[in-house]
């Protein structure tokens, strides 16, 4: 994960590499100030933490792709001290941070995990049909080879929003008993022959499938519920959460968050139901899109929108999924044929 990451169209490229998405807006809502201690939760290709660096403050960065990682150690050799890498999935940020200024994250894959055929995010270049940012677990083709019908189309229908969900789901399982799906070009050819092409669709028809692959692939909106808790629970009170997000379905999790967290129960505080809802952030501002300039130097920044909330005296509330009203998907470790 990375700020300036591909938005909901993998077969996007181009020539914006590594652009951190909304920069200026996340400063001006992260303030950072120097000693101060900021958690990038989405470390990437470190378009946020090299700019946080530079205003003084220190920062926590973490991020489960080992190459992202192993490519930010330069950064955070020459950081003073000022820099500490972390791999593991954001949602557990608070394992590895406490008491911090501010937390930032950009949500999905990277412009760095795109652009690389090998790790499969991607059908612009032919390369296997991994998409594990971790890279390690079930991979994409496990998914389409393994998963029957019936859950392939939830997945499709739900975190790529296919209208022809169901349809391609049956393709896929009727062609994988004759040679299972290996590489991103075959899938995607696959799902084009079979739906056709629309002359007025701007995106591939592949691009919605290959979008809820990756999102399942690496359980991107539980890990997103999980570190929006986790921010809870490690920003001090006055600390600033800001979130980057490229699709709705993301941005409607965080939208809900703040909702949730920022409004108060009626009746007497001293009441323990109505402080169980005492609003533990206040939320700062409504989403904040980037400007033509951005979206035209960088196209994909065009989907972005930002949001921001600052912390309460109020103690972190119990996690609890059901708020963001996501519907039941197949479990990864338990669904699918051999």
């Amino acid at each position: 994960m990375m700020a300036g990451h591909g938005g909901n169209e993998p077969v996007v490229g181009g020539p914006a590499r590594h652009v951190p998405v909304l920069l200026n807006e996340v400063l001006a809502a992260l303030k950072p100030k120097p000693g101060e201690l900021i958690v990038d939760g989405t470390f990437g290709a470190g378009g946020y933490t090299s700019a946080i660096l530079e205003t003084g403050a220190s920062v926590i960065a973490i991020d489960r792709d080992p190459d992202a990682i192993a490519a930010g150690r330069a950064m955070e050799q020459a950081s003073g001290g000022r820099l500490t890498l972390v791999q593991a999935p954001f949602s557990q940020l608070d394992q590895h941070a406490q008491g911090a200024d501010g937390v930032v994250l950009d949500i999905g894959v990277s412009s760095m995990q795109l652009d690389q055929a090998e790790r499969g995010f991607s059908f612009r270049n032919d390369g296997p049909l991994d998409m594990r940012m971790a890279q390690e677990g079930l991979s994409a083709a496990d998914v389409v080879n393994r998963f029957k019908s019936g859950d392939l189309a939830r997945i499709f229908g739900f975190l790529g929003e296919e209208r022809h969900a169901g349809r391609i789901a049956r393709m896929i399982e009727k062609r994988r008993a004759v040679r299972p799906f290996e590489r991103t070009r075959d899938l995607s050819e696959a799902i084009a022959d079979h739906v056709g092409r629309n002359p007025k669709d701007k995106i591939h028809p592949a691009t919605r499938v290959f979008q809820a692959l990756r999102i399942f692939v690496n359980d991107e909106l539980g890990e997103l519920a999980g570190a929006l808790f986790a921010a809870e629970r490690v920003l001090k009170p006055g600390g600033r959460l800001v979130v980057v997000t490229f699709h709705s379905l993301e941005d409607r999790i965080v939208k809900r968050f703040v909702a949730d967290r920022s409004g108060k129960a009626a009746g007497s505080r001293h009441m323990p139901e109505a402080q169980e809802k005492a609003a533990t952030f206040l939320k700062l501002g409504g989403a904040v899109a980037p400007g033509e300039a951005e979206t035209e130097a960088n196209p994909r920044a065009r989907s972005a929108k930002l949001r921001a909330a600052q912390r309460t005296d109020v103690p972190p509330r119990q996690a609890d999924v059901s708020i963001f009203g996501l519907p039941k998907l197949p479990e990864i470790r338990q669904s699918g044929e051999r």
